[in-house]
C-alpha cells in the first residue's frame, strides 16, 4: 500500500511470513515547501489518490512529527527483489507528481481528522459527497486529535476535524485557529467483556474506573494523546487514580485496533460509540457504562489561520469551503442519516441541522 504525507511516501507491504511486516519510509521532503500550496504526493491524479489508503496510527507519527533523529527512522528489507520493485514504484510515483500544475495542487485541501470519523466510515460518505459539488479535493490524514492539533500549528494541514474541546478552544485562542464551529456529536461508551469480571455494569463512569482499578482487571488505553485518550484520562483523574501496573495496557493506536486489542484480551476500553457500532459485528465485548453528561462527546472544526504560516500556503478558501459543506444542509444531513440503515441508528448526530438551517 502506497500513501502519502507532509512530502513524505510511505510504502507499506506485506512480505512472506520469514520476513514479517515492514514498512518502508523514505523522505522526499522535510515539510511542505515554502510558497508551495502542496507537497508532490498532492498534486497526483485525484482517481489514483482515492485508492490510497488514509493514514492512521501514532506509532508512524512519532517519527514523522521529529524533523531531527532521522537515523531513527530504519529501513529493514532483506529481500533485494523487493527493494528493486519499491524504488521503482515510488520512482514513477514522484514522476507523476512532478508533472502537476501550481493550479491543480491548490485544488487539495489537508484535513487532519480523528481516527473516529475514518474508523466509523463516516470519511468514506462526506468526503466524496464534498468533492462532488466541489472543485476542490480532501486529503484525510487520521490520528488522534493532539496529534491533529500538533500538526495544525506547524501549518502542515489546511483544516482540523477534532473532538477535545478545551483543547481546541485553546488552538484558537492561542491563534493558530481562526474560526471553530460546532459539527456533530456522539458519545463515549466503556465497554468490557460480556461476564463482566469488575460488575461495573450500571454504574456511572467514575465509579466504573474505580471498580476497574480496584480489581486491576485489564483495560486498555490507547494512549495515543487523541481525544479518547484525553477523556479517558479526564475520568481517570475524577475518579482520583492514576493507573498504571501490568492490568494498565497503552496501545500507541487508533480507536478502531484499540478495540479490537481490548477484545482479543477480553479487557475493558472506553470507545466512543460511533466507532464501536461500526465494529460490534466482529466483537465479543458490550457496552457496560453508557450515559450522563461525562461521556459526551462533540466534535467541532477548526479552520488554520494564515497569517501564523506566512511562509506557507494554507488553502484557507478550500478549508472555508469545507466547513460550510460540512456544517450546510447537505453535509449534516449525511451525518443525520449515516449508520441507521447498517446499525438501526445514526453513528453521530448532527449540531446544526437541529437548529434549522
Amino acid at each position: 500500500m502506497l500513501w502519502g504525507l507532509s512530502g513524505r511516501v510511505y510504502l507499506e507491504t506485506d512480505l512472506p511470513p520469514v520476513f514479517g511486516k515492514e514498512t518502508l519510509i523514505l523522505n522526499i521532503i522535510q515539510d511542505r515547501p515554502a510558497g508551495s500550496p502542496c507537497w508532490p504526493i498532492n498534486c497526483i491524479d485525484k482517481n489514483i489518490r482515492r485508492k490510497i489508503p488514509v493514514v492512521t496510527g501514532r506509532s508512524i507519527f512519532k517519527d514523522i512529527n521529529k524533523n531531527s533523529n532521522k537515523n531513527k527512522i530504519k529501513t529493514r528489507i532483506t529481500n533485494l527483489l523487493l527493494v528493486s520493485i519499491l524504488i521503482s514504484s515510488i520512482i514513477s510515483l514522484l514522476i507523476i507528481a512532478a508533472a502537476c500544475s501550481s493550479e491543480d495542487c491548490g485544488k487539495d485541501i489537508i484535513l487532519a481528522t480523528t481516527t473516529s470519523t475514518y474508523d466509523s466510515g463516516l470519511l468514506d460518505v462526506l468526503l466524496p459527497a464534498f468533492e462532488q459539488d466541489s472543485d476542490y479535493n480532501i486529503i484525510p490524514i487520521a490520528v488522534g486529535t493532539g496529534e491533529a492539533l500538533a500538526m495544525g500549528e506547524r501549518g502542515v494541514v489546511d483544516i482540523l476535524l477534532v473532538h477535545a474541546r478545551s483543547e481546541e478552544d485553546r488552538f484558537v485562542r492561542q491563534g493558530f485557529g481562526i474560526r471553530r464551529d460546532d459539527v456533530m456529536h456522539n458519545d463515549f461508551v466503556i465497554i468490557g467483556p460480556p461476564d463482566d469480571p469488575s460488575k461495573i455494569a450500571g454504574l456511572d463512569s467514575m465509579e466504573a474506573y474505580k471498580r476497574i482499578s480496584e480489581e486491576k482487571a485489564l483495560f486498555v488505553s490507547r494512549g495515543d494523546d487523541s481525544g479518547t485518550n484525553k477523556k479517558e484520562l479526564a475520568l481517570w483523574e475524577e475518579a482520583g487514580i492514576a493507573p498504571y501496573g501490568s492490568w494498565y495496557i497503552q496501545t500507541g493506536q487508533g480507536m478502531g485496533a484499540t478495540i479490537r486489542i481490548a477484545d482479543q484480551k477480553q479487557a475493558y476500553t472506553i470507545a466512543d460509540r460511533g466507532t464501536f457500532l461500526s465494529h460490534q459485528e466482529n466483537l465479543s465485548l458490550v457496552v457496560l457504562v453508557d450515559g450522563g453528561e461525562s461521556l459526551y462527546n462533540p466534535y467541532g472544526i477548526i479552520l488554520i489561520n494564515p497569517k501564523k504560516h506566512k511562509d506557507l500556503k494554507i488553502n484557507y478558501p478550500g478549508a472555508l469551503d469545507f466547513l460550510e459543506f460540512i456544517t450546510g444542509p447537505r453535509g449534516q444531513a449525511i451525518i443525520k442519516d449515516f449508520g441507521i440503515k447498517e446499525y438501526g441508528r445514526p453513528l453521530f448526530y448532527p449540531d446544526i441541522i437541529k437548529r434549522g438551517i
